[in-house]
């Protein structure tokens, strides 16, 4: 290794120099052989990590390792380091069969088992560079911390590192650190799960805690004993350590600000370096069991939450039927109501007798048998402060320790439940509230604020004069009107007004006020906003919705007048009694009272030219004008057919098929013909689906036998049948619709019963007697059509 002496010219004193010089550079050379021989030690690791991931050979691994530090811009230490960091590849299935891991395709390592391949800035990428060569010389956690300081002070301006790992019991232990004395190194050497910690939310989560603002971090956060102020900007990274347990370095400064774009690129970049340094370093010896109870106690005095230590006391049924306490927090002790100082030593249920009714309780009693962190919900607990009693809200959470319980409570202030109720009200009543400072021009919204005029919080708010151009054009006169005589006058403001956005058109509602200075000048402005939209739809559907049936209603009622009218001409009323065919005949036509629809009954009352009478009534299903058409053709077109000749069955017959066949209506009907022979006073009769004539002889109340006959339309070829009955002076026939006795959902049979009663109740014979069986009939609203014939065989004595 040294260099050949040439020989001096003569004269010449050999050079005193060059002895050091060759010394300087055999050491030189020792330090790269070394370095070269620990760098060789990491990429023989890498190499077999490859090949024990993918299968393949010793070549193909430090190709494949190549190849990616190549693609992801990294040099090959660095990609052998971040390669060591992945999980042991010695994982098999239950079944004895290669893990995932190791049934990777031979073919190249899988970018599922490798970190993502990403573009760092140039420095960055030195910089890790740097960092990779620094930790072929690290051999120790505390070593580790050193050197990350060493990096990180120089390019993030980091005054702390910190390396954490959270053992199987679930508590954190710092197994590194750098920048930090001993004291505090003490304070962090063994800390129990409790919340509040970066750290553990953190290697909870999996991702990476950035505090960038030292009074919101200390608040969600705070540390272990140490001052609010120390560090005001802190980020917690977490990585996988080797042994399959959390590990996560905490990078802190003594400086506000927020942690740039690069900087957690370059931190994601240490901590993936820092996962392969880790997992090469030698297993550690697992800590005794038991620690000192002064230790543990000293700590507890340490922690600023209110903690307890438990230790289950088990009955003879093998359950936990109380908890001793072994460590108490001063905090813990105030929530307990112990004034008498310490409580450790002394059991949960001499504070809580109905123990198993409290969270705490609940929390100790789930979290031994499902083997996870119990949580409850927020309660209120009363406690003495100062010496006045008040309520506070607390939740619990209880994790297990090996064989105990450590127990932490969560203290929600006032103020946070303020703001969570009214974020709650703005979201349910979808407003928010607006301020505007006129002096500063500065304004200030809620979040629902930008929510409902669809505007970017990126954007800010908008001054109190611009708002009028975020209204719809019909809407800026009187907004910018309203907004000027409030910024000049103070004079209030409420006043509804529209914006358009990507949702389309909303309804909105502004109500302000200013706030005046002594001169009575408004040097502030509050606001309230509400979207009014669902509101709006709902009066504007609300009143299509009356106008449509307003609409609907008055074309009814024209339609009743004019089937009114148009009934009132094709089925003329007789103003009193007629004779027909030696018989007194009496008419009643009665519409319904309820609804505006006409119905379809209707009567006809002729005499033929034989001298014979011709009685119909008739009921057209339906109502409306189709129902009247349907009367009139039925109604002229039975009369014609008895005219000109047809039986009674032949013209229902003949009737059913006009039904049937006729493009203009297809509906059905009920009737009944008569035809009185006044020689042999012979009531000819036939029905189709209609009610039976009733009979009155001498005071006594009969209905005529029914002939055979269906109701017409119903189908193609109906029998009908005739039927006879013999008058006698005296007699009384009713022809009648089914609104006569018809009232639902009674049977008809009742009606036609109740009819019959009151016939014989009212037997009259004077004129105009219909009139008072029609009254105890129909007492209440007519739900139907009423048509009724009345016909009477005189008396001899009247004839004569």
């Amino acid at each position: 290794m040294s260099e050949p002496v040439v020989p001096s010219e003569a004269g010449t004193a050999p050079d005193p120099v060059d002895p050091a010089r060759v010394v300087a550079q055999q050491r030189a050379e020792l330090d790269r052989l070394r370095e070269q021989a620990a760098t060789s030690a990491v990429v023989e690791r890498a190499k077999g990590m490859v090949m024990a991931l993918t299968g393949c050979s010793a070549d193909a691994a430090g190709e494949t390792l190549l190849q990616r530090a190549k693609a992801a811009r990294r040099t090959l230490l660095e990609e052998c380091w971040i390669t060591l960091g992945l999980p042991s590849p010695d994982r098999s299935g239950t079944d004895g069969s290669p893990g995932r891991a190791a049934g990777s395709a031979a073919a190249g390592l899988p970018d599922a088992d490798l970190p993502e391949v990403s573009s760092a800035p140039d420095d960055v990428a030195d910089a890790l560079s740097r960092l990779g060569r620094a930790l072929v010389h690290v051999d120790t956690p505390r070593a580790l911390a050193r050197c990350l300081l060493e990096h990180l002070g120089r390019d993030l301006g980091a005054d702390s590192v910190m390396i954490c790992t959270r053992r199987p019991g679930g508590d954190l232990e710092l197994t590194g650190h750098a920048g930090i004395d001993e004291r505090t190194a003490a304070r962090w050497g063994r800390v129990p799960p409790f919340s509040g910690l970066a750290v553990l939310d953190a290697l909870r989560t999996g991702e990476p805690r950035w505090l960038e603002d030292g009074a919101e971090g200390g608040g969600r956060y705070p540390l272990t004993g140490e001052p609010p102020g120390r560090w005001l900007s802190q980020a917690w990274l977490p990585l996988p350590a080797g042994d399959g347990s959390g590990v996560c370095v905490g990078v802190l400064r003594g400086r506000p600000g927020a942690f740039t774009p690069r900087d957690r690129a370059h931190l994601r970049g240490v901590a993936r370096l820092c996962a392969g340094r880790l997992r090469t370093f030698p297993a550690r010896a697992a800590p005794s069991a038991g620690a000192s109870p002064d230790a543990v106690r000293a700590l507890f005095a340490a922690l600023p939450v209110p903690a307890l230590l438990l230790t289950p006391l088990h009955g003879a049924s093998g359950e936990a039927e109380d908890f001793r306490i072994d460590a108490a927090t001063a905090q813990a002790a105030a929530v307990l109501g112990d004034t008498g100082g310490d409580p450790a030593g002394r059991r949960l249920r001499e504070f809580w007798p109905d123990l198993r009714d409290t969270p705490v309780g609940q929390g100790c009693l789930e979290a031994p048998a499902t083997g996870e962190t119990y949580e409850s919900e927020p309660f209120a607990h009363q406690e003495v402060a100062d010496g006045v009693t008040r309520l506070s809200t607390y939740s619990v959470r209880v994790t297990r320790l090996a064989d105990a319980m450590l127990v932490t409570w969560v203290r929600h202030a006032s103020s946070d439940r303020q703001e969570q109720r009214l974020a709650d009200l703005q979201r349910l009543g979808n407003l928010g509230w607006a301020n505007w400072n006129l002096p500063l021009r500065e304004a200030s919204w809620s979040s629902q604020v930008f929510t409902i005029l669809d505007r970017d919080p990126a954007d800010g708010p908008v001054p109190l004069p611009g708002l009028a151009d975020l209204a719809v054009p019909d809407d800026r006169s009187a907004l910018g009107q309203a907004v000027e005589h409030l910024i000049r006058e103070g004079r209030p403001v409420d006043l509804p007004f529209r914006v358009r956005g990507t949702l389309g058109v909303r309804h909105l509602r502004l109500v302000a006020e200013a706030v005046a200075d002594i001169h009575g000048t408004p040097v502030e402005v509050h606001g309230v906003m509400q979207d009014l939209t669902a509101r709006r739809r709902a009066e504007l559907a609300l009143v299509e919705s009356e106008q449509a049936i307003l609409t609907q209603h008055d074309v009814l009622q024209a339609e009743r007048t004019l089937v009114a009218r148009l009934q009132n001409a094709l089925l003329p009323l007789p103003e009193r009694e007629v004779n027909l065919a030696g018989l007194r005949v009496e008419v009643a036509y009665l519409p319904a009272q309820a609804g505006i629809h006409v119905g379809g009954d209707w009567f006809s009352a002729i005499e033929l030219p034989d001298g014979d009478a011709l009685f119909v009534v008739g009921d057209v299903a339906g109502h409306g004008v189709d129902a009247v058409a349907t009367m009139a053709q039925l109604r002229f077109t039975a009369k014609g057919m008895v005219i000109t000749g047809s039986s009674l069955t032949g013209a229902l017959a003949r009737l059913n098929t006009l039904l049937l066949h006729s493009r203009d209506t297809h509906g059905t009907a009920t009737m009944v013909l008569a035809r009185y022979r006044p020689a042999e006073r012979r009531l000819l009769w036939a029905q189709a689906g209609h009610t039976p004539p009733l009979l009155l002889r001498d005071g006594e109340v009969t209905y005529l036998r029914r002939p055979s006959g269906m109701l017409l339309g119903a189908t193609g070829a109906p029998p009908f049948e005739e039927a006879e009955c013999r008058l006698e002076p005296g007699d009384r026939v009713l022809l009648y619709t089914d609104g006569l006795v018809e009232r639902p959902p009674e049977n008809i049979d009742v009606g036609l019963a109740r009819l019959a009663g009151a016939v014989e109740a009212h037997p009259g014979d004077e004129p105009g007697s219909l009139g008072t069986l029609l009254d105890a009939m129909l007492e209440d609203e007519r739900r139907d059509d009423v048509c009724v014939l009345d016909i009477r065989v005189p008396r001899e004595r009247d004839q004569r």
